[in-house]
């Protein structure tokens, strides 16, 4: 980074914060895109990541979020427990959108319309509901007949109940396909019957 300003050039006290964050270790496993980024390997395998490209890429970064007019359409994401405090701190401090926890799929690609999206983001508060409330306008206001007793001038039809036969369910008929004899007949129980009233 020849020819940039003393400000943004990286310092001891950078290094430091860089340092006690733990920024610099990596993990065991290195994918050949990220070889670029790393220092050294600490014998017990963990990768050290190269802080002075660190530094140049987050100036990258800062730059590119700079440039967008409304801070509100940088999205700031972590689904990680570690990086999710960081992120929340961020947008707290830029105006970012935070998504801390578990992203949604389809969140930046799915359309929403405008006026849904506001009335979503929109929280209700007890001021809109101060007011005395009114009922909306009748969209019928022709005036109905009152009516003292409902079942007045109305016909009932009248049907014969017809009466079903009271049998004895206890008696069985004798059915000669049966192969076994049935395992208790009612006349055979010696329950009381106390029990079922």
């Amino acid at each position: 980074m020849s020819g940039a300003l003393d400000v943004l050039q990286m310092k001891e006290e950078d290094v430091l914060k860089f340092l006690a964050a733990g920024t610099h270790l990596g993990g065991t496993n290195l994918d050949f895109q990220m070889e670029q980024y790393i220092y050294k390997r600490k014998s017990d395998g963990i990768y050290i990541i190269n802080l002075k490209r660190t530094w140049e890429k987050l100036l990258l970064a800062a730059r590119a979020i700079v440039a967008i007019e409304n801070p509100a359409d940088v999205s700031v994401i972590s689904s990680r427990n570690t990086g999710q405090r960081a992120v929340l701190k961020f947008a707290a401090a830029t105006g970012a959108t935070p998504i801390a926890g578990r992203f949604t799929p389809g969140t930046f690609t799915n359309q929403i319309e405008k006026e849904e999206q506001a009335a979503a983001e929109k929280a209700v508060t007890k001021e809109e509901f101060q007011g005395e409330w009114t009922a909306p306008a009748p969209e019928f206001t022709a005036a109905q007949p009152e009516v003292a007793d409902w079942s007045e001038g109305v016909q009932v039809p009248s049907v014969p109940i017809q009466q079903f036969p009271t049998e004895d369910w206890s008696a069985q008929p004798a059915t000669e396909d049966w192969s076994a004899a049935p395992t208790a007949q009612a006349t055979e129980w010696v329950g009381t019957t106390t029990e079922w009233s």
